[in-house]
């Protein structure tokens, strides 16, 4: 009687016997297994279904004539041999799977609101002469809203889509289409094959929303519209219809939580972080508190003529005015020709033309030697309607500019 052998599986990792993990080679082969029972697919099938990759085979002797494993030692060369083929055909086929174009090409759509970036992964479909809603696309079924592997959409912050909550992450992008009104869908598994693999349970938001018309388009896309400060419509577009929904962002609060962050790394040792954040606070009125707080620090840092002021719009902020024109005007005794300047400009932005006209006589008294003083307390007095003051200090600045500033000051006298 012929010595049988058996076959074993294992984990490359451990390289431990484990009998309950043995794989059956061949379904319907009989007893004392002959070699010629086993074909190229069977064999390569095996390889296919082990769950632990690569396939090992450990061969041992066996006493045992009775076994679905087993098979005679004379033919073992011709396992190997059909084995060493399988995975030959295997590796080859992986080499030479060339990259090709996709028949619904891959595309992307990003946006930023504030600091928050939101993007669309997508794969764009094409018509090609086919009907697409309640047809391509059929009612009332998930859909993937794309093509090939999942639609995602991600938010860098958390968000409101449609009014709603959604925390920050990527989500796989679903759509349920009706003739009426449709269902988006935000899911938690964005790694799927389109929606096959879809589970309602794995649902982080659903909304409802109205599709409008759109022009005839042939092919799948996504787009942001109407972009607002802190708002933006992202947009489904398809052959002659749209379907959109609205994503905010509380851009300030993203901005405090940046601000505080950034003021724990190299921003934190000095003047200007702390000022920076104080001065956004007063800007967009939130926070007041933190904002005494950092320009404190920000002048316990370096004093200057900066964050002295800082302190002083939010000293009037806090309804404080007398404290902050005292300290307004302290600052403004230890600034320098550009912080005046500066401080001017902003004057006048903020449409305090006489009080910036002051700041740049104030300038002119401190600084006669610089060209720039006069060009700038000449804009003032322009933008206050008092031309022959403005002509006078030009003229000056004229006198007193390097040459690639007289062309430009030369203009504007002739218009005076």
């Amino acid at each position: 009687m012929l010595m049988p052998v058996k076959i074993y599986f294992f984990k490359p990792a451990s390289l431990k016997w484990n009998p309950a993990k043995q794989i059956t080679v061949v379904d319907g082969c009989h007893s004392n297994v002959d070699i010629r029972c086993l074909t190229c697919a069977d064999i390569f099938n095996l390889t296919l279904t082990n769950p632990h990759g690569f396939l090992f085979i450990f061969v041992k002797k066996q006493y045992r004539t009775h076994s679905p494993f087993n098979i005679y030692p004379n033919h073992m060369k011709k396992l190997f041999l059909i084995l060493l083929t399988c995975l030959s055909s295997y590796v080859l086929q992986a080499q030479t799977d060339l990259k090709r174009p996709e028949a619904s090409q891959a595309a992307m759509v990003m946006q930023r609101i504030g600091l928050t970036d939101i993007t669309i992964h997508y794969h764009s479909p094409l018509m090609k002469g086919r009907k697409i809603w309640g047809d391509i696309v059929p009612y009332d079924k998930v859909w993937r809203a794309g093509a090939n592997e999942n639609t995602t959409i991600s938010f860098t912050d958390d968000v409101k889509v449609n009014g709603r909550l959604l925390t920050a992450g990527t989500y796989g992008l679903h759509m349920i289409p009706t003739e009426k009104d449709w269902t988006i869908i935000f899911n938690k598994n964005a790694g799927a094959w389109g929606s096959f693999f879809y589970e309602e349970k794995e649902d982080a938001l659903r909304i409802t929303v109205t599709p409008k018309s759109a022009p005839d388009q042939n092919w799948l896309s996504y787009v942001f519209t109407d972009l607002q400060p802190r708002s933006v419509i992202a947009e489904l577009h398809w052959e002659k219809m749209a379907v959109p929904f609205k994503i905010e962002v509380d851009v300030p609060e993203v901005v405090m939580k940046s601000i505080r962050q950034e003021l724990t790394s190299i921003n934190g040792f000095f003047w200007q972080g702390f000022n920076q954040a104080a001065n956004y606070c007063i800007q967009e009125n939130i926070h007041l508190d933190e904002a005494s707080r950092w320009v404190e620090k920000s002048i316990s840092l370096q004093k200057n003529f900066a964050n002295m002021n800082t302190k002083a719009k939010l000293l009037e902020k806090q309804g404080k005015a007398d404290e902050a024109a005292s300290l307004r005007k302290e600052a403004v005794s230890i600034a320098d020709e550009a912080q005046l300047n500066t401080y001017g400009y902003q004057l006048m932005g903020e449409g305090k033309s006489k009080e910036a006209t002051e700041i740049f006589q104030l300038n002119v008294k401190r600084y006669p030697d610089s060209w720039n003083v006069y060009d700038s307390l000449g804009e003032a007095l322009l933008n206050a309607g008092d031309k022959k003051g403005a002509s006078s200090n030009y003229k000056t600045a004229l006198a007193k500019a390097p040459d690639n500033q007289k062309q430009r000051i030369e203009d504007i006298l002739k218009k005076l």
